[in-house]
């Protein structure tokens, strides 16, 4: 069995972050968008939230949607990388598939260039034999699409591989691969109902262990 690994939220502690950059960029560009417009675009990669952004608020000056989406893009690198960090257990986690010679992945819908440049910088590069980007797709998560390249990249089935996820659209994302799926949800949506599609569901990282994955086999 393979192992793929969503990054925001799930190997790093990013997630959070994004609200903090786009709400900054939009002020700075005169966009008025808020928190509570963020329940709009949930799912949608950021230069789909930008185009999203465009269409229905409109913005003074002449700024593109896909200038703005690089400008967030530019924030939330440097905002991770001064305040983000490695989520508890990710990495022990890490090193037992990498001890036991466990094919893993990683498959994000965060842009391609965002996964190299945080990847690298938490020194996490050389635990993957892929890492695919929904940048890279016609579809982002929950469609499967991510997924199944990066199984495909692995040269695995994806009957033969397990995710590891955080969020919702990610776990959908992976079932429809049809794959197994471990999720970790953040302590406010841990008991959300449609965590039940998980085949496993742990509190965090750190309660990986090997009877978890052997359960999956």
């Amino acid at each position: 069995m393979a192992a793929i690994f969503d990054m925001d939220g799930l190997l790093l502690d990013t997630e959070p972050l994004w609200g903090v950059s786009m709400l900054k960029i939009a002020r700075h560009y005169q966009v008025p968008v808020g928190t509570d417009f963020f329940k709009y675009t949930t799912g949608l990669r950021i230069y789909e939230v930008t185009e999203f952004w465009k269409e229905k608020f409109g913005w003074p000056g002449t700024v593109t949607a896909k200038q703005l989406a690089e400008d967030i893009l530019d924030d939330i690198i440097a905002l991770s990388k001064a305040e983000g960090g490695v989520m508890p257990g990710a990495e022990a986690c890490l090193q037992w598939l990498q001890a036991n010679k466990t094919k893993t992945g990683l498959a994000t819908s965060s842009p391609t260039r965002m996964l190299n440049e945080l990847i690298g910088h938490f020194g996490l590069t050389g635990y993957f034999a892929a890492m695919t980007s929904a940048d890279t797709a016609l579809f982002g998560k929950p469609h499967p699409e991510v997924y199944l390249q990066c199984a495909h990249a692995l040269t695995e089935s994806p009957w033969n591989c397990i995710a590891l996820e955080d969020s919702v659209n990610g776990m959908i994302s992976a079932k429809a691969a049809r794959m197994k799926v471990i999720v970790v949800p953040e302590p406010a949506r841990y008991e959300d109902a449609r965590f039940g599609l998980a085949d496993v569901k742990l509190p965090s990282l750190e309660a990986f262990n090997a009877q978890v994955w052997q359960s999956l086999q």
